[in-house]
């Protein structure tokens, strides 16, 4: 592992139920893909995006959990944003399908 932190769908659910929402979910999938089905919550920036935003829209003390189309489009996802200086970044391994086997909130049509 290069360092990457993995995150756990099940912890993460526990921390929303347990009404611990100070973290930032996104996800960087396109914006098509997200309107069709994304975590409760979960913010878009798609991947293309990702570097230009960030600086800008998220805030870089708060835990930052990303996922994307599959987890090495989050792993990448992760690593530019490590690069541009946010430290508390975690995958959500698995994405919306773990997501949801867990039985995690969903948004979208």
């Amino acid at each position: 592992m290069n360092g990457s932190l993995v995150a756990d769908v099940q912890d993460l659910k526990s921390r929303l139920e347990w009404g611990q929402p100070a973290f930032t979910i996104i996800d960087v999938r396109d914006r098509y893909t997200y309107n069709h089905g994304h975590i409760t919550g979960a913010i878009s920036i798609p991947f293309d995006d990702l570097e230009s935003r960030a600086k800008s829209a998220l805030h870089k003390k708060r835990p930052i959990y990303i996922y994307g189309e599959h987890d090495a489009h989050a792993t990448h996802a992760a690593q530019i944003l490590r690069r541009a200086g946010f430290t508390d970044v975690s995958e959500i391994q698995g994405g919306l399908t773990a997501w949801k086997t867990v039985g995690g909130a969903t948004e979208g049509v």
